[in-house]
């Protein structure tokens, strides 16, 4: 990039730059704050401007004299160096100014010495659409608006979440109600389960001792009909 372009660039972010800080110290004054830090601060930067500007004038004129650029080109950069000349002139206005009067500044800024305003103005930050216009207390009172709707809708917030924290702790008492029915009905299961196992050896058991006894019998019985036998007379 030529290096003259890059030095315009850097000169009419500088210009907004202080557009932006003078606009700052004229809410501090609204405000009764003291703008001391930013009142040197927009000094130091103005003096850079003017520095920055004349370095832009000098180089253009020895690009014209040795012929680097066309004259076409030389008209089209003294027209861009005259117009930081015109927004110096309107910033150096507006810093010596008491802050009272923002919006007679902001439309100067705005319609650049000419005969009407630009849709867009890069050198100043526009003030917000219901600030504009009010005084020092109007603002106090909108401020003191402003958080007391904030201060409402945290409240609500804090309703919501003390909702949403009661709902978790009965769903977590609710889980604990339906594991301690859960563990009853285990142990119930466990229990009976255990219960069938012994009634079933124990059927088992009857069941063998009442075989062991029916053979029993039938012994006793062949012993008894052998001896009949033996001891019965033969005719």
């Amino acid at each position: 990039m030529d290096p003259w372009l890059s030095m315009y660039d850097f000169t009419y972010h500088l210009a907004q730059e202080i557009a932006e800080k003078i606009h700052e110290r004229n809410r501090y004054l609204r405000n009764g704050e003291n703008p001391v830090k930013i009142n040197l601060s927009v000094r130091t930067l103005l003096k850079r401007l003017e520095e920055s500007i004349g370095q832009l004038r000098d180089s253009l004129l020895r690009s014209v004299s040795t012929r680097q650029i066309t004259q076409l080109e030389g008209d089209r950069r003294q027209t861009l160096i005259d117009e930081l000349l015109t927004k110096e002139r309107q910033l150096q206005m507006s810093f010596k100014g008491d802050g009272t009067e923002p919006d007679v500044i902001r439309s100067s800024l705005m319609s650049g010495g000419g005969a009407g305003p630009s849709p867009y103005n890069p050198w100043v930050l526009e003030e917000p659409e219901e600030t504009r216009g009010l005084g020092i207390g109007d603002l106090k009172q909108q401020q003191q608006r402003m958080i007391r709707e904030q201060d409402a809708g945290l409240d609500a917030l804090s309703n919501i979440i003390a909702r949403q924290k009661q709902m978790g702790y009965d769903i977590g008492n609710e889980l604990d109600e339906h594991n301690e029915i859960i563990d009853d009905l285990t142990n119930l299961v466990e229990n009976t389960d255990t219960k069938v196992r012994n009634q079933t050896r124990h059927v088992k058991l009857v069941d063998k001792k009442s075989g062991s006894c029916a053979m029993m019998v039938v012994i006793v019985l062949l012993l008894i009909a052998i001896v009949v036998v033996a001891v019965w007379p033969s005719n």
